[in-house]
């Protein structure tokens, strides 16, 4: 497998499945303060189209991108290309 495997997060958006790291819900306070931090500095990538935010992905260069595909739907994607979360390709 190609180390540039490419995930949808959403209405033709894609990021690089070997870069992310992490995939969390953006309920809690913490993923709130991660969002607000990371738009602060630039590093926020909305790919929502306008829709609600049900997952934020955090990248191993601190970028974090939102998207509004469910977290599970996003885990069984990268599992459908035979990555775990922060796994090189």
């Amino acid at each position: 497998m190609s180390n540039r495997t490419l995930l949808g997060v959403g209405y033709g958006n894609v990021v690089m499945a070997s870069r992310v790291v992490a995939v969390v819900t953006p309920a809690s306070a913490p993923m709130k303060r991660l969002r607000e931090e990371a738009a602060q500095r630039g590093k926020l990538v909305d790919a929502t189209q306008g829709r609600r935010t049900r997952s934020i992905l955090v990248l191993d260069d601190d970028h974090v991108v939102l998207s509004a595909i469910n977290p599970e739907t996003i885990a069984s994607r990268l599992e459908r290309e035979g990555l775990e979360v922060g796994e090189e390709a």
